[in-house]
């Protein structure tokens, strides 16, 4: 089967051709991938910071939709034909989604409503997963403020509609070319990161920080109340200090959160902007997505 991935540990990304995935064993389903969305933990997959159980020569991606082809035993919740979309981590099959086929853990799969683009769906699951969890961890409610850095990417911008939803009120960093885009989604205040000293321009006390720009926790921190809360998505939680809770957050796979996520996209209340490329450019959209060049775009392969 066709795919996009590496040839051996630490290799680089390129076509593949690669055996179909084993069968299904208990609680497990085989997919025909619809669309596999391409992120910058990609880069951490081959031997270089997140073990996901790959087995080169195999194909990269941690999540993505696609029609059920086969189950296993003891699988009841999914049927041949049912679209459903997962983040998966580890790979049961060694292989990811930028394939024609891969094997996931039923468990870790959510029914995508028939109504729904597959586009939408495949570009969820990561960056959904990981802007829930993310408020999740800092607990924020009705009336209280959060800091979001780098709000303009696809991990901050749904975390600015979903904290705005709970009625919070957000301040993100972006572009100053991101900003109508970011008030449109719930952003009370959007700062410009290219000024100097951006944090200078911002009025403090808030009681949670949500870190998705590499190198800003550290300015973040001090803009964060007396026993608040920062949650860093770049692994660089600073130090805790006037009793504020700082931790580094590592996604992971929850099927039932998944499925509150695709039902608010299916309802037009949670809004993604994907883009699509075939999957022979799997390499090329790698790269572009490692060295930061998505625009703040969700970017997907289609095999």
């Amino acid at each position: 089967m066709k795919a996009c991935g590496v040839s051996g540990a630490d290799g680089e990304v390129v076509l593949l051709e690669l055996p179909e995935p084993p069968s299904p064993g208990p609680g497990q389903i085989l997919l025909g991938v619809e669309a596999a969305g391409v992120g910058p933990w990609d880069q951490l997959l081959n031997g270089a910071g997140w073990d996901v159980g790959l087995r080169p020569p195999a194909a990269l991606g941690v999540e993505g939709v696609g029609r059920v082809l086969a189950v296993g035993a003891d699988v009841h919740e999914f049927a041949v034909g049912d679209r459903v979309l997962a983040h998966e981590a580890p790979l049961p099959g060694g292989s990811g989604f930028w394939a024609e086929r891969v094997l996931i853990t039923t468990a870790h799969a959510a029914a995508c409503p028939p109504e729904l683009d597959p586009v939408l769906a495949g570009a969820l699951p990561v960056i959904g997963l990981t802007a829930l969890q993310a408020l999740e961890m800092l607990g924020l409610g009705r009336g209280q403020r959060l800091l979001v850095t780098n709000g303009g990417g696809a991990t901050g911008s749904l975390a600015i509609q979903l904290a705005a939803a709970m009625g919070v009120e957000v301040t993100a960093t972006a572009s100053a070319s991101a900003a109508d885009r970011l008030r449109g989604l719930g952003a009370a205040e959007v700062i410009d990161y290219h000024a100097p000293n951006w944090s200078a321009q911002v009025r403090g006390g808030f009681d949670g920080a949500l870190i998705a720009a590499i190198g800003t926790a550290e300015a973040a921190l001090p803009l964060v109340r007396d026993g608040g809360r920062l949650c860093s998505l770049t692994s660089d939680a600073p130090a805790e200090e006037r009793g504020i809770t700082s931790t580094d957050l590592y996604v992971r796979a929850d099927a039932a959160q998944l499925a509150q996520l695709v039902k608010q996209v299916s309802e037009g209340t949670l809004q993604l902007t994907p883009e699509v490329h075939p999957l022979r450019e799997g390499p090329a959209v790698f790269t572009r997505v490692a060295t930061g060049r998505a625009g703040g775009r969700k970017l997907l392969l289609i095999p």
